[in-house]
């Protein structure tokens, strides 16, 4: 059973301003999105899901998925605000998603193979999904076999700002736990650094494992992500920030014994457009990698 790769693609892309989901950065237009899917393709997938917003249907059908038809079986599921569990209503003026892992559990009745997990807006590069395949493609014996890919923190920088990241701890392959981290930028002297909870900047070895939101899961993922919604909705639903996380979600599970998470490695380096002013140093990273025959003149 080939897996299936479940694409995030709900978000506002609030601090580039726009949908840059939709927005052509190759030398012929194409998408981040674009490289994901062909480069899963050559590596073993065998369907697309994407969750996206309803209100943004119509232009993503017409300028996304009619690309993929004849290549790769493709679906769309839809994550909104008010699609909550029994019992529970969306706040009046809540406009803020619920979080990653709200948008994962959209996917439940679309999805029943082992899934690999992405944002949108990322630039995975081949040699991730191929050792995530691979990993996804075992056979498995118990519940929460899971993974994930670690890059190295030096090689997710954005040249035009600081950025979030899921700091990754492990042991003997396997992840302990993962922090996010926030403000994580270049210093005056070249090194990376980040900001702690007490407002002090710490240094980041740039081979630091991170977490790009590329992970690995098998289906009862999603019962006990259902489950632990509930409690999150319990605490949080008033909350109008508050946002249901997929390192969150992981955290409980390996804590509480029920999920061990292989720490996959990867050479590939992370680029995306986080902010505006990355968009002309990622056309050109694009036009490099077709220049060099990584990718063909047409992918789809």
């Amino acid at each position: 059973m080939k897996p299936t790769l479940f694409v995030l693609a709900a978000g506002m892309g609030s601090r580039y301003g726009g949908l840059k989901q939709l927005d052509g950065l190759g030398p012929h237009g194409e998408t981040i999105m674009d490289y994901s899917i062909y480069d899963a393709i050559r590596s073993g997938f065998g369907k697309v899901v994407f969750v996206i917003r309803k209100d943004f249907e119509d232009d993503f059908r017409s300028k996304i998925l009619s690309k993929y038809e004849g290549h790769i079986p493709v679906e769309v599921v839809f994550q909104s605000t008010d699609a909550l569990p029994e019992g529970f209503t969306c706040p009046e003026g809540r406009t803020k998603p619920w979080g990653t892992n709200h948008a994962v559990l959209m996917g439940k009745d679309a999805i029943k193979e082992p899934f690999a997990v992405i944002n949108a807006d990322d630039f995975y590069g081949r040699n991730t999904f191929e050792v995530m395949a691979a990993e996804l493609s075992r056979p498995r014996d118990r519940k929460g076999d899971y993974c994930m890919v670690a890059f190295q923190v030096g090689n997710t920088m954005s040249e035009g700002g600081t950025v979030s990241r899921g700091v990754c701890h492990e042991k003997n392959g396997f992840l302990d736990t993962v922090v996010e981290r926030t403000d994580i930028g270049y210093a005056a002297d070249g090194t990376v650094e980040f900001t702690d909870e007490n407002g002090n900047k710490q240094k980041l070895a740039p081979e630091t494992p991170v977490s790009m939101n590329m992970w690995g899961f098998t289906t009862d993922y999603f019962d006990y992500s259902e489950k632990a919604f509930v409690e999150f909705l319990k605490e949080n639903i008033d909350k109008p920030k508050a946002e249901y996380f997929i390192p969150s979600v992981v955290n409980q599970m390996i804590n509480s014994g029920l999920a061990t998470v292989r720490v996959l490695k990867t050479s590939s380096k992370w680029f995306g457009v986080t902010y505006a002013n990355d968009r002309p140093v990622v056309v050109a990273k694009f036009a490099e990698l077709h220049a060099s025959g990584e990718y063909p003149e047409k992918m789809f």
